[in-house]
C-alpha cells in the first residue's frame, strides 16, 4: 500500500493526467514488455510479470522510465557522461548535447580534465584560456534555463583530475554557495597522488595540452585542501580514478573519466546507463518468528528486473545518435537496493555492527552473481552485447553475456519514498523525518518499521513516541541499549561503520556505490581525512562525506514537529 508521502510524490511528478498509480506501472509496465516481441516472446506475460513487481513496490526503475514510458518518444535512461575536449567547439557542442539529455530526464557527468588550464595560451586567438572552472559556470547556467521545461531537474557532475594544474580552484569553487548549484564536484584522485600523500612528498601538477609540468605542490597540503572544503561544505567527493578503472570491463573500448551526478555510475564517453531498485523490505516476513531475508524471492525479483532493465536499452529512444551506439556497444544496466536500514531493524541487528556490514555483502553478492547469471541467459538467448569479444568476460568462462554491467547502488531518491523505504544502503537519517522535496515542499514521516519494531517489543511508549516526532531519534531514551543500537540514525553511527558499508557493497557490485557517509557537527578536519584514507584502502570507487549543519540549508530534517531540530 502507498504511503500518503508516496502519493504526494506521485501526484506532483510521476502520474499523467487522472491517472492512478495502478495506471502508472501498467503504462510502465506495458511500454518496456514491448521489447520481448522484438526477441519472439510473450508482451503480455512479461508486462504482468513486471507489473506485479511494481505493484508489490518490490522492484521500482529509475525515475525517467516512471515519468516518460508509454510517451511516443520515450527516453527511459537516467545516467550518461559525455566527453569534453579541449576546443571551443567540443565544449558547446557538449553543452548543446547535455541540454537535450537534461530536456529528456536524463543527468550527465562530465569530466574537465582535458581543457587547458587558466592563463595557458590559445594559439588560434593569441589569447589566454579561461580554464575548466569558467565553462562549468556556463553549464550551470545553461542547466537552470533548461530545467524549467525538462521532466525533471537536470543534473550534472564535474570531474577534475587532481593532477590538473587548476585543481585549487576547483576544490574551492563552491566555498562561494551560491554557485554552480546544478553541479556536484568529485576531484579524480589517482594511486600516485595518495602514494605522495602517504610519502609527503611533491606532486606534479600536469597540463593536459602538452603534458609538461606546470608546477608541483605538496601532496599532503592538496588533500589537507580537499579535507578542509569537505569538512566545510561536503564537496568536492572523491572519485578514485585508478580503482574504477581496474574494474572497467571493457578496456579495449577506453578509459572512465567520469561518473553520473550522483557518483554511482563510471560511464566511457556518450554511454547511458539505466537503474532500477529492489525494495529489500518487502522480501522480510517480519512477523516470522525467526525473520530472514528470503532469497529464493529476491532471486527470482533480480531476474525479472534484470529482463525488465535489459528490455529498456532496446526499446529506449535515445536523446543523441552516439549516445545509441555507445549503450549499444555495452549494454549497461544497473540493478541496486534500497530499504537495507529497514531490513536490519527488522532482523534486529544494529546497522553499526560486523554482522551489519557481512549481510550487506552477501547481499550484493547474491544479488550480482544472479543478476549476471541471468544477463549470461539473455546473452546466449538474444546475443550478448557487441564489444563481449573484447570484454574481461571470456576470460572468465563465460560463453555468452548480455550486459557489461548489470548492478549499481544508486540514491533512490524519490523511488524510495514511493516504496516507503530508506533510500539504497543508508542508515535511516531520522526515525521521523521532515523532506524537503519538489521545488521546496516539506514532507513529513514516522518509519513504520520502526512503530513496529518497538510494538513487538511493547516499547513504544508516549514518551519514545514523543522523542522521535520531536527530534527523530531515540538516543535519549530510556530504552534498552541494544534497542538503540539498532535503531541508531545516521548521525548517531560511527563514521566508521558508514564506510565499512559502502565498501562491503562496491566489493560486490559492477558499477558504483552511491553512499553519504555523515558525521557529526563536532567532527575534525581529522576526522574527515581518516575517512578518506580507509574509503581508498577499502577499495571504495568514491567517497563522499557530510559534516551535520555544514550547510545553512538541507534536503533532510529530523523530526516532524520542532523545525529548530536540524540533522
Amino acid at each position: 500500500m502507498l504511503s500518503p508521502e508516496a502519493l504526494s510524490v506521485l501526484q506532483a511528478r510521476y502520474l499523467k493526467d487522472g491517472e492512478t498509480a495502478a495506471g502508472l506501472f501498467r503504462r510502465v509496465a506495458d511500454h518496456v514488455a514491448r521489447a520481448e516481441a522484438l526477441h519472439g516472446r510473450d508482451a503480455a506475460e512479461a508486462s504482468a510479470h513486471y507489473r506485479r513487481l511494481m505493484e508489490e513496490l518490490v522492484f521500482l526503475p529509475n525515475s525517467p522510465a516512471l515519468i516518460n514510458a508509454g510517451k511516443a518518444r520515450a527516453q527511459l535512461a537516467a545516467c550518461f557522461v559525455l566527453p569534453v575536449e579541449d576546443s571551443l567547439t567540443s565544449i558547446f557542442e557538449t553543452l548543446k548535447n547535455a541540454a537535450l539529455i537534461h530536456q529528456s530526464g536524463g543527468g550527465t557527468g562530465f569530466a574537465f580534465s582535458r581543457l587547458r588550464p587558466s592563463g595557458d595560451r590559445v594559439s588560434t586567438t593569441g589569447g589566454t584560456a579561461s580554464g575548466p572552472v569558467s565553462f562549468m559556470h556556463v553549464y550551470d547556467v545553461a542547466t537552470h534555463v533548461v530545467k524549467q521545461g525538462a521532466a525533471r531537474r537536470g543534473a550534472n557532475m564535474a570531474v577534475l583530475r587532481v593532477d590538473h594544474p587548476d585543481i585549487e580552484q576547483f576544490i574551492t569553487v563552491k566555498r562561494n554557495h551560491d554557485v554552480l548549484n546544478n553541479f556536484n564536484l568529485s576531484v579524480a584522485i589517482t594511486d600516485s597522488f595518495m602514494q605522495a600523500v602517504d610519502g609527503d612528498r611533491p606532486f606534479a601538477l600536469v597540463s593536459p595540452r602538452d603534458g609538461r609540468t606546470v608546477r608541483t605542490v605538496a601532496a599532503r597540503s592538496l588533500f589537507d585542501l580537499l579535507v578542509r572544503m569537505a569538512w566545510e561544505s561536503g564537496e568536492p567527493g572523491l572519485f578514485f580514478l585508478d580503482t574504477v578503472n581496474r574494474f572497467n570491463p571493457t578496456p579495449a573500448l577506453g578509459a572512465f573519466e567520469a561518473p553520473n551526478p550522483c557518483s554511482e555510475q563510471p560511464l566511457l564517453p556518450y554511454e547511458s546507463c539505466v537503474l532500477g531498485s529492489i525494495n529489500l523490505t518487502k522480501l522480510v516476513n517480519p512477523g516470522a518468528k525467526d525473520p530472514a531475508l528470503d532469497f529464493a524471492r529476491l532471486r527470482e525479483a533480480v531476474r525479472i528486473a534484470v529482463r525488465f532493465l535489459d528490455n529498456v536499452i532496446d526499446i529506449n529512444d535515445h536523446p543523441l545518435p552516439a549516445v545509441a551506439e555507445a549503450t549499444g556497444l555495452t549494454r549497461k544496466i544497473g540493478l541496486g537496493i534500497m530499504g537495507l536500514a529497514e531490513i536490519f531493524i527488522m532482523l534486529d541487528i544494529p546497522y553499526a555492527s560486523k554482522a551489519a556490514v557481512e549481510l550487506t555483502g552477501a547481499i550484493l553478492e547474491f544479488i550480482t552473481r544472479e543478476a549476471r547469471q541471468e544477463s549470461a541467459r539473455l546473452g546466449a538467448e538474444r546475443g550478448s552485447f557487441p564489444a563481449f569479444a573484447a570484454s574481461v568476460y571470456p576470460g572468465r568462462g563465460f560463453t555468452a553475456m548480455r550486459n557489461a554491467t548489470v548492478t549499481t547502488i544508486a540514491p533512490t531518491g524519490t523511488i524510495s519514498i514511493i516504496a516507503g523505504c530508506s533510500s539504497g544502503i543508508e542508515p535511516l537519517f531520522a526515525l521521523a523525518l521532515s523532506r524537503r522535496v519538489l521545488e521546496g515542499r516539506v514532507l513529513t514521516s514516522v518509519s513504520q518499521t520502526v512503530i513496529d519494531y518497538l510494538s513487538q517489543r511493547n516499547l513504544y511508549t508516549e514518551e519514545v513516541a514523543a522523542a522521535i516526532a520531536a527530534c527523530g531519534s531515540v538516543a535519549g531514551t530510556s530504552l534498552p541499549g541494544h534497542v538503540k543500537e539498532v535503531l541508531a540514525t545516521a548521525r548517531d553511527i560511527d563514521p566508521y561503520w558508514h564506510v565499512a558499508h559502502l565498501a562491503a557493497a562496491q566489493a560486490f557490485t559492477d558499477n558504483g556505490v552511491s553512499k553519504t557517509v555523515n558525521m557529526p557537527h563536532d567532527a575534525s578536519e581529522a576526522d574527515v581525512a581518516a575517512i578518506f584514507r580507509q574509503a581508498y584502502a577499502g577499495g571504495c570507487k568514491g567517497v563522499t562525506v557530510y559534516r551535520d549543519g555544514s550547510r545553512a540549508e538541507q534536503v533532510l530534517t529530523g523530526g516532524t514537529l520542532c523545525e529548530d531540530c536540524v540533522l
